[in-house]
């Protein structure tokens, strides 16, 4: 059986094995594809049976030219890049890669939130250029110091990642709410169902953690960050397009958010002309959420087992 890989390179730069995946087939690995050029998207996939992408999408178009697809394996855990209903009309099985990154994306949430508490690399960076050494008191801070016990966070989106992000902040001594479309038990032993209208009335932080729908596209905008508290702190590493980005400039710049920290933008890589580039006190780090090696060695094993699986007849993680 042929499987290609589509764009491999973010998954396993070379410090990972495709072990796991040759073992099930002849196994062709690009390290990018280009991700709007369907015609060379085509050829590569050429007649092979199985097809892995990342971020390379895989259109009604590409799956109309290469009938021998059987299996589409999204090395991620979204997969909007993949248009499912095609693939569903033509029998194709489409994998995800679940539940991978979960603790790595909570691990970064909270990183990008103390370093708005606490500036912990610009602090370092004063020290090493010697304002320490000249300082007139034993400390000094350039920045606003916060400390979280007993301020509230709200969560958008309280699965997986919501829920592990919420543990760690209800460590720190938070009080968590949770906007979700369900609720679960293990859910209402960390937080607070509320309604999103509460959530965003009464939450000191807000991060993010929903999926890209049409219902929460844009849900961070003009309207919803005026009934925040004024001096929010507003975190993503979710989806880009959940934020209306110019508006989330417009409050860093006003004062109405005291920052943000995002891991993900409406295009990327980020275009130059994005206004969170300028904006006052907004962290960006680029996509990196999901990619410390053992998220990214969980991802490679559930990719590989989900082939196997689908070759045994009995698939897991179809969408």
């Amino acid at each position: 059986m042929e499987i290609v890989i589509l764009d491999g390179y973010a998954a396993n730069p070379g410090d990972l094995s495709w072990a796991n995946l040759e073992k099930l087939g002849a196994l062709m690995v690009y390290d990018r594809t280009p991700l709007h050029d369907a015609k060379e998207t085509v050829r590569r996939i050429g007649g092979a049976k199985a097809v892995m992408t990342n971020k390379t999408p895989i259109t009604r178009e590409v799956l109309d030219a290469c009938p021998s697809v059987q299996y589409i394996g999204v090395l991620a855990t979204g997969y909007n890049i993949v248009d499912v209903n095609a693939a569903k009309e033509k029998g194709i099985v489409v994998c995800n890669a679940p539940a991978y990154s979960t603790k790595a994306v909570a691990q970064l949430t909270t990183a990008l939130l103390l370093e708005i508490c606490h500036h912990a690399g610009s602090h370092s960076e004063a020290v090493h250029a010697g304002r320490w050494e000249n300082s007139a008191d034993f400390c000094f801070w350039e920045h606003p110091l916060i400390e979280l016990a007993e301020k509230t966070m709200g969560i958008i989106g309280f699965g997986s990642i919501g829920q592990e992000t919420g543990r760690i902040a209800k460590a720190m001594g938070m009080r968590i709410l949770a906007h979700n479309p369900s609720q679960s038990d293990t859910g209402r032993e960390i937080a607070e169902y509320v309604s999103l209208e509460t959530l965003l009335l009464e939450s000191d932080v807000i991060s993010l953690h929903c999926p890209l729908t049409a219902e929460t596209a844009g849900i961070i905008n003009k309207d919803s960050i005026a009934k925040m508290k004024d001096g929010v702190i507003i975190l993503n590493t979710a989806r880009g397009p959940l934020i209306v980005e110019q508006d989330l400039a417009d409050a860093l710049n006003s004062g109405k958010v005291y920052a943000a920290g995002v891991d993900v933008v409406s295009a990327e890589p980020i275009d130059k002309d994005n206004p969170l580039l300028k904006a006052k006190n907004c962290i960006i780090t680029p996509h990196i959420a999901w990619a410390p090696k053992e998220a990214r060695h969980r991802l490679l094993e559930i990719t590989a087992n989900n082939l196997q699986a689908f070759l045994d007849g009995r698939p897991v993680n179809a969408v």
